[in-house]
């Protein structure tokens, strides 16, 4: 498995490009602008893509989704509860940006448990409520790709529409901290970091 990061749109969202080095089989994770940047590398690397996932839906993570899409015709999968923030860019803060309105509906709707399959890689999806209602995490062997809700000894956010400090924080204890302590932690923004550093240096937790 190989994964490729890529700090996208002027946020430096990290977009995460992961795909079987057997089949070549990928997905692209929060393409949040610099679409010809994620497509060049997707085409020089043979990637036979196959969704693009979105791990909320807030306009720094969703800038260059659009343009991907119409390149290479794959379906966007969102979780069932951040449909509306895709849908309205008021509510995904896209029109308070420097991109601009940026309004979608996904192709598929994703729920806790789910497993994104491509290749010979499986994803499994984690509902992670508290950045937004529908955040969600991607366990791939190893790898936690976290969105925004747990970062390099921070979390997310918790003071936009739909955002709860409670229920984040509970999110990251009962979903995530319970992971083995070397999962490798691949964040929305900023450095890697692992379930064991978080545990003994987040201050959040």
């Amino acid at each position: 498995m190989k994964i490729h990061r890529l700090p996208a749109g002027i946020y430096a969202v990290n977009c995460y490009i992961v795909y079987s080095e057997n089949t070549l089989d990928g997905i692209v994770i929060d393409p949040g602008g610099d679409a010809d940047e994620i497509k060049k590398y997707i085409e020089n690397n043979n990637v036979k893509l196959k969704y693009i996932v979105l791990t909320h839906g807030h306009g720094d993570h969703i800038g260059g989704v659009n343009e991907l899409k119409k390149s290479f015709k794959v379906p966007v999968l969102i979780h069932e509860d951040d449909v509306e923030l895709l849908q309205d860019c008021n509510k995904n803060i896209s029109a308070l940006m420097a991109m601009g309105c940026v309004e979608l509906d996904p192709d598929k709707t994703l729920m806790d448990n789910d497993i994104i399959e491509f290749g010979d890689i499986k994803a499994v999806v984690l509902h992670t409520p508290g950045h937004t209602k529908g955040s969600i995490c991607l366990k791939i062997e190893n790898y936690l790709i976290s969105g925004d809700t747990l970062f390099n000894r921070s979390i997310g956010r918790t003071d936009l529409y739909g955002g709860s400090f409670e229920t984040i924080i509970n999110s990251i204890k009962t979903k995530l901290l319970i992971l083995p302590e070397e999962t490798v932690v691949l964040p929305g923004h900023g450095q890697s970091s692992t379930i064991k550093n978080e545990k003994e240096n987040n201050p959040f937790l």
